[in-house]
């Protein structure tokens, strides 16, 4: 069968993002023998005329739409994105008689609530490497949908069980000539991969375990090896590391790294740390191997709320992951949140001052937590009269500490009108 794939994200949040959601079900299609395209909107001018363009192109049976973010995540001044993915889907209809099925990341968090609001066919919640190429071949045969893993159809929920791939080498590695690169990217362009899903750590806002469950599986570092060696080949050098925790667990991850040096593989890379569990052996090898910058996410600077937001580290363990970064010539940018359960005005200069004493390169602070369900935080809103158990929570909500917003922002303009590398 012929399957257009679309990712409608056309807002980059932190920095632009190639599709790797897209892209990997697009290398799962292609290798199951259906006829693929990828049609990446980021990047395009006017993405509608595209989406015409492709269909007029292809002609396809089934139209698969990637829905990445469903908001900025920001409280001040929101940007709600789904009326833009909702304009695609009304070009599709407009311009094929093709199925609609939705997938992705934002689509994952919320199956129900989005399926309805954009108005697709069917949505596939989780993995779609598999469940993808397998609803094509029940199309193909004629036969029902119902049993295709984590399908939801309108008005009905869920049908098929939702599984998880238990080993990430049954899935294929992206195929690295399906990246459609922005005209503008240059040799700058960091190609997004992944080695691990899932995880159980259980942050208290953190919607990953509703996207990649709470069991860690991983790829074998031979097989992301053999990856990333294909990608250097074409000439791709750059890559960021897309795992919530680079160092978990912390012997696979020394693995990779050393695996990458022995392949003397000329390649340069992002990732995202968990400030606890870290060994020096680990922050030198990852610099030996290519590391040249970290998203270092400690979240707050005061210890009642990092418990309160059930991390596991302390202020003493990011301060010393913090230092090897800087002794190892590793960029840092760190991360705050602000106004959520248990903050005060105290809490908060704690964090800014915590933060201040720290070697970073950037700090990202952001003013209010996002709520997602099937979260602790989501519970906490609730028994707080935040939010009420009705709420969906598609159309973005907030936890923030009742009459501490004016206040916060205040403090926070403070502290920012003399560091420029403090942002928002």
């Amino acid at each position: 069968m012929r399957a257009l794939l679309i990712s409608a994200n056309t807002f980059g949040i932190n920095m632009p993002t190639l599709p790797l959601g897209l892209v990997s079900v697009a290398t799962a299609t292609k290798a199951a023998g259906h006829e693929v395209e990828v049609l990446d909107l980021l990047s395009q001018h006017e993405p509608l005329g595209q989406v015409k363009a492709a269909i007029e192109k292809m002609r396809p049976d089934v139209i698969g739409i990637s829905v990445r973010n469903i908001d900025d995540q920001s409280m001040e001044n929101t940007r709600f994105l789904l009326q833009e993915v909702k304009d695609i889907v009304a070009a599709c209809r407009a311009h094929s008689q093709a199925l609609i099925i939705l997938g992705g990341a934002g689509y994952s968090i919320f199956p129900e609530s989005v399926l309805s609001y954009l108005g697709a066919d069917a949505g596939i919640q989780g993995e779609g490497e598999a469940a993808f190429p397998a609803l094509l071949d029940k199309l193909q045969q004629g036969a029902s949908l119902a049993d295709i893993p984590g399908i939801y159809l309108p008005g009905r929920g869920l049908q098929g069980e939702r599984l998880f791939t238990r080993n990430l080498d049954n899935i294929p590695f992206p195929d690295e000539h399906l990246w459609t690169l922005p005209p503008s990217a240059g040799e700058d362009i960091l190609i997004p991969l992944q080695t691990r899903r899932g995880c159980a750590l259980g942050c208290n806002y953190c919607s990953t375990a509703t996207i990649e469950g709470t069991v860690l599986r991983k790829r074998s570092v031979e097989r992301v090896v053999e990856g990333l060696a294909r990608h250097a080949a074409l000439g791709f050098k750059r890559f960021y590391f897309t795992d919530n925790t680079f160092n978990m667990p912390p012997s696979y991850a020394l693995d990779l790294c050393r695996k990458i040096i022995e392949r003397k593989l000329d390649i340069t890379w992002v990732c995202i740390l968990y400030p606890g569990n870290i060994e020096e052996e680990l922050i030198s090898t990852m610099a030996e191997a290519g590391c040249r910058e970290v998203s270092l996410g400690f979240e707050s600077g005061c210890e009642k709320i990092l418990s309160i937001m059930n991390k596991k580290y302390t202020l003493e363990d990011v301060r010393r992951t913090s230092g090897l970064l800087v002794k190892y010539k590793i960029k840092q940018m760190g991360f705050l949140l602000l106004g959520g359960p248990g903050e005060t005005k105290g809490s908060v200069e704690e964090s800014l001052m915590f933060a201040d004493s720290l070697p970073l390169d950037a700090l990202k602070i952001s003013i209010g937590i996002r709520i997602y369900p099937g979260t602790e935080l989501a519970q906490t809103a609730i028994a707080d009269g935040l939010i009420s158990p009705e709420d969906d929570l598609l159309l973005p909500r907030f936890y923030m500490v009742p009459g501490l917003e004016a206040r916060l922002r205040e403090t926070v303009a403070k502290w920012m009108a003399t560091r420029p590398s403090w942002t928002m």
